[in-house]
């Protein structure tokens, strides 16, 4: 039986905010120098008041403090809501980052449209891992158990020959707003094979990044597998073997081409 995901597992706690005395002025500044943000929760202290945003200000004067033009009617969460609630509040509101507050409406967190995602991602692939350990202890007869872990890139066999480059550009999409999903990594006696991730990968070498979170299965029991040996076969020992195959030479693309 599986327990909830909730919003303080996946909520920012460090969360930057506005004061209902500061101006108009004050908080366009702020906008203006932020990385990506478009408003700010509104705090008296530590308790939430309200909700600023760059549309609310658009139009006032520059003077104004902002609990004239702050948004009152606050949507907010509760750290111990379900997730998928939180999901279906900021959906069905339509606004991108909901203030996560608690039972004395003291501001703990804010969650985004981003984690929500990330929450979703992340739950789904511990299926995946659960899957591949059956798979493997029932061929292979053996026992196995999973860690998660961060792993170093260049410490990763691969198992899969080569990527798509059309692809690459998604994945780095995902790693650059925190989307992407653990890898999965197979350590069989301390040898770290690539079951699940390739593109990921690629795409975080190619923009610098050297380890990743990951779900380590481990094999009780080290054998030889399947895998490995095909590893072996095609001269694939670090992520630099991998070719990247061009967008044009996709399979999709050769089958989309074929239908025209």
């Amino acid at each position: 039986m599986t327990t909830k995901a909730t919003v303080k597992e996946y909520m920012t706690r460090e969360v930057q905010t506005v004061s209902p005395t500061d101006t108009v002025a004050d908080v366009a500044q702020r906008i203006a120098e932020s990385d990506g943000h478009n408003g700010f929760p509104v705090c008296d202290g530590r308790k939430a008041e309200g909700f600023v945003t760059a549309r609310d200000i658009l139009l006032s004067a520059d003077d104004a403090p902002i609990e004239t033009v702050m948004a009152t009617d606050l949507v907010v969460a509760h750290p111990e809501m379900d997730v998928n609630d939180a999901a279906r509040v900021i959906l069905r509101s339509g606004i991108q980052k909901l203030p996560v507050v608690d039972d004395a409406g003291n501001l703990v967190g804010i969650i985004s449209n981003t984690d929500v995602i990330r929450s979703q991602i992340e739950r789904a692939t511990p299926e995946k891992v659960g899957k591949l350990m059956r798979t493997l202890e029932q061929i292979h007869g053996i026992t196995v158990h999973q860690e998660r872990r961060t792993v170093s890139l260049s410490n990763l066999i691969p198992t899969q020959a080569r990527v798509y480059a059309d692809e690459l550009n998604g994945r780095r999409y995902e790693l650059e707003r925190g989307l992407a999903e653990p890898l999965v990594v197979i350590d069989n006696n301390g040898t770290l094979l690539l079951a699940d991730g390739h593109h990921r990968v690629l795409a975080a070498d190619r923009i610098g990044i050297e380890e990743m979170d990951a779900y380590v299965i481990v094999v009780d029991d080290p054998v030889e597998l399947g895998m490995q040996r095909t590893a072996e076969k095609e001269g694939l020992s670090s992520i630099s073997d991998i070719d990247i195959v061009d967008y044009a030479r996709h399979p999709l693309v050769e089958t989309t081409r074929r239908l025209q």
